[in-house]
C-alpha cells in the first residue's frame, strides 16, 4: 500500500467537508470529476478514448465484470501464472468449475538461471486453439518477474484468445501502453502504484466487452442519466463505451478527487522515470545480495519498483524478519520471497541499509 501524498490527503478532506452542505453539490458534480479522472488514467496507459475507462471499487470487482462476460465450455481452458494474486485466480477458478473448462496454471520453472525467460516461454507454449483466456499481471506480485505481454498478446491474437491483465502491481510505476499491448481488459486497484486511497480503482475494457452485462445495474450508468428530472424515463441503453461496468455511486465525492490528484502527480513524474530511478537506487543492493547467495530475478525479466529476494539455505528467514523489524525496514513476505518495493521517496542509502541487514 502506497503512502498518501499530502496533496491527495488535502483533496480527500475537501471532499469530506463538502458533505456538510449537500445543497452545494450540483447534478453536474456527479459526472464532471469522474470524467476528468478517466481522462487522466487514459493518459497514463495511453488509451485512445476515455469512455473505455471505468471507476471500480476493487480489482476483484473489475475482474468480476470480465468474468461475467466470458463464455466457456468443456474442452476450453484458461491460463494463469502460478501463485499469482488471488483476485486474478478465484474468478477464473469459479468460472471453470461452473462450465467444465480447464484452469491451467503455468508455474515458474524450477531453476535459478534465466527463470523469467523460461517462464515466459512456458506460457507462450501453453497458449493454443483451445485457450479461451489468459489472465496475468504485467509482473508477478511476489517477485516482480516481468511477463512479456507483447509476445503473449501476439500469440493470443493468433489463437483468438482473450487477454485480461491485473495491473495493480505495476501500472503507475511501470510503463503500460494500451495501444501497444491491446489487452481486452486492464484492471487496477488504486491504492498501490496509482498512489491513491483504498477502495477505489480503475479499469479499461476493450471492444471484446462491448454490449456485455455488468455485474450490477445502477441508474448512473444508463443513457441520459445526467437528466435527474428524467430518471423515471427508464432506459435500456447504457452510456457509450465501457461505462456500463462502473460501480454504483462512482461519483464518490471523497475518493474520486483523491485518486485524481494522485494520478496527476504520477503522470507528472512519469512511470518511465519512476522505473529508472528505482533501478538506479537498487542496483548496488541487488548486486550485493546476488554476490552473497541471495536470489533475485534476472534484470531483463524483472521490474525495478518491485522485486523478490529469496534467501540462501544458510539463512534463517525468521531471524531475518526479526532483524528487519528491529531496524524499522518495511518489506512484504509473499510465498518464499521477501518483496522489496522502492519508490521516489526512497534513496540509495535505504536499499544499502536493507542489504547490510540481510547480509548480517
Amino acid at each position: 500500500m502506497s503512502p498518501l501524498m499530502k496533496s491527495v490527503e488535502k483533496a480527500g478532506l475537501k471532499g469530506m467537508s463538502g458533505k456538510r452542505n449537500p445543497a452545494a453539490i450540483s447534478a453536474t458534480d456527479f459526472f464532471t470529476t469522474g470524467e476528468v479522472l478517466r481522462k487522466e488514467f487514459a493518459k497514463l496507459i495511453n488509451a485512445p478514448v476515455a469512455n473505455r475507462i471505468v471507476i471500480i471499487p476493487s480489482a476483484s470487482y473489475g475482474l468480476a465484470n470480465a468474468a461475467n462476460n466470458i463464455k466457456l465450455k468443456k474442452g476450453e481452458k484458461v491460463i494463469v501464472a502460478g501463485e499469482q494474486f488471488p483476485s486474478n485466480y478465484y474468478p477464473w477458478h469459479q468460472l471453470c468449475k461452473e462450465t467444465g473448462a480447464t484452469l491451467q496454471t503455468i508455474s515458474a520453472p524450477d531453476t535459478k538461471t534465466q527463470r523469467g525467460k523460461k517462464w515466459n516461454e512456458k506460457i507462450l507454449e501453453a497458449i493454443d486453439s483451445s485457450t479461451r483466456l489468459v489472465a496475468l499481471g504485467n509482473i508477478h506480485w511476489a517477485d516482480g518477474t516481468l511477463f512479456d505481454l507483447k509476445k503473449i498478446r501476439k500469440r493470443t491474437l493468433e489463437t483468438g484468445t482473450l487477454l485480461v491483465i491485473d495491473g495493480t502491481q505495476s501500472v503507475g510505476a511501470l510503463p503500460f501502453d494500451v495501444k501497444s499491448i491491446q489487452p481486452d481488459a486492464l484492471i487496477c486497484a488504486g491504492y498501490k502504484w496509482l498512489m491513491g486511497p483504498y477502495s477505489i480503482g480503475l479499469a479499461y475494457y476493450g471492444p471484446a466487452f462491448d454490449n456485455g452485462n455488468p455485474i450490477e445495474e445502477n441508474w448512473i450508468n444508463r443513457l441520459n442519466s445526467e437528466d435527474f428530472a428524467g430518471l423515471i424515463n427508464y432506459q435500456d441503453a447504457y452510456h457509450h463505451g465501457a461505462l456500463r461496468y462502473e460501480v454504483g455511486e462512482h461519483s464518490n465525492f471523497i475518493l474520486v478527487p483523491m485518486l485524481l490528484e494522485a494520478l496527476r502527480q504520477v503522470n507528472q513524474w512519469g512511470p518511465k522515470n519512476i522505473q529508472e530511478y528505482c533501478g538506479k537506487i537498487s542496483f548496488r543492493t541487488v548486486e550485493l545480495l546476488k554476490e552473497n547467495g541471495f536470489w533475485v530475478e534476472d534484470d531483463s525479466f524483472r521490474a525495478k519498483h518491485l522485486f523478490g529476494v529469496r534467501v540462501p539455505a544458510s539463512k534463517d528467514i525468521n531471524v531475518i524478519k526479526s532483524k528487519l523489524q528491529k531496524n524499522k525496514i518495511s518489506v512484504s513476505y509473499r510465498g518464499d520471497a521477501i518483496r522489496i518495493s522502492p519508490h521516489l521517496y526512497n534513496q540509495e542509502k535505504d536499499l544499502i541499509t536493507l542489504a547490510r541487514v540481510l547480509l548480517s
